[in-house]
């Protein structure tokens, strides 16, 4: 049962829908649901706000707290199209674990966020490079300072009109000091603190003039790992690299289907490591052509420039195969192109 409290003051209309800076916006309604003595509660849907918590809460001292970014598109028809969100689900519940937090069910899941996206559907528009971002998180909420795991938590669903993330163009610096994740960790999951860990070292690259970093292997700073909050990809001799996936690296649900679009389209795609090395080697032969991120946020975005220590590799505008798989992968979430992988979820509308 979904309890359902509908704002009486929407910001519908006073919301600049041609200036949408990514994560700052939100809708009028967020869904909320809490975990006490052993099982989930109902769900609520109330007005988008500010909330109460205890200063004790142990989300604040002891950082239990995961996260997912997924995406839903509004087609002609003025229909929701959902990208894939059953591997939303699934990575959702799998960080969970991973941070002893229980799992949400699928039924809190897809009812909750059915409900919320049919309230909220004006704030996802049809119009060319818009969709709405959705934020379901999941953190300790019992307060208690004790360094355990919590016995509370609460779930909740925020969403975000958006358009782009970078509109500028990404340059990157190969990391040699700072490590995002080590093996033995929570580098494959969506734990809050991972990100936080990570914003010092993308600062200092970015007072050097940099967009975010190229984080490499914990051990040696050799291997490949991410870059930011994408997963990274390098077109050399003609054939996809992208590194493969481990406990360091977060499988990337807009990697995966890179790798199915692209096999479907007849390119050859290989995962596996890739060193800084060979990304240097692969210039001076002229054989490294093209780089990319791919990303819940940022789709498939083309990279200008990786710099590692004195040399600097640099790409064209011409990004002939990056930017067709962008094109094939947004004509899929829109309904534009017949979804042949059966990746969307639609929600009628009217």
């Amino acid at each position: 049962m979904i309890s359902v409290t509908p704002s009486k003051n929407s910001r519908l209309n006073t919301t600049d829908f041609n200036n949408l800076p990514f994560g700052m916006v939100f809708s009028d309604h967020m869904l909320v649901c809490k975990f006490k003595n052993n099982s989930w509660g109902p769900v609520q849907i109330m007005e988008y706000g500010d909330f109460s918590i205890s200063p004790a809460a142990q989300v604040f001292h002891y950082g239990q707290s995961v996260f997912e970014g997924m995406k839903a598109f509004k087609n002609s028809s003025n229909d929701i199209l959902f990208f894939r969100r059953d591997e939303n689900l699934k990575r959702l519940n799998q960080s969970a674990k991973r941070m002893a937090i229980p799992e949400i069910t699928s039924e809190i899941f897809y009812d909750g966020l059915n409900t919320l996206l049919k309230l909220d559907s004006e704030w996802c528009k049809s119009d060319p490079g818009f969709s709405i971002y959705i934020r379901p998180f999941i953190f300790a909420s019992e307060p208690c300072i004790k360094a355990s795991s919590s016995n509370e938590y609460t779930f909740m669903i925020i969403l975000s009109p958006t358009k782009t993330y970078y509109s500028d163009p990404i340059h990157l610096i190969i990391e040699q000091e700072y490590s995002r994740s080590a093996s033995g960790g929570v580098g494959f999951a969506k734990a809050a603190g991972n990100y936080g860990a990570s914003f010092f070292p993308t600062n200092l690259a970015k007072k050097k003039g940099f967009t975010q970093v190229i984080w490499t292997d914990s051990k040696n700073h050799n291997l490949i790992e991410e870059s930011g909050t994408m997963n990274i990809w390098f077109v050399i001799d003609n054939v996809l690299v992208t590194p493969k996936l481990s406990d360091t690296i977060l499988g990337g649900i807009t990697r995966d289907s890179v790798i199915l679009i692209s096999k479907d389209l007849g390119l050859t795609v290989q995962e596996r490591d890739i060193t800084v090395d060979e990304i240097l080697e692969a210039s001076k032969k002229g054989i490294l052509s093209e780089a990319f991120g791919t990303g819940t946020a940022v789709s498939v975005l083309p990279i200008s420039s990786i710099t590692f220590k004195e040399d600097k590799v640099t790409f064209s505008n011409l990004e002939t195969i990056t930017l067709k798989l962008k094109d094939r992968l947004l004509s899929i979430q829109k309904g534009i192109a017949l979804d042949s992988f059966g990746w969307t979820d639609k929600l009628t509308i009217n």
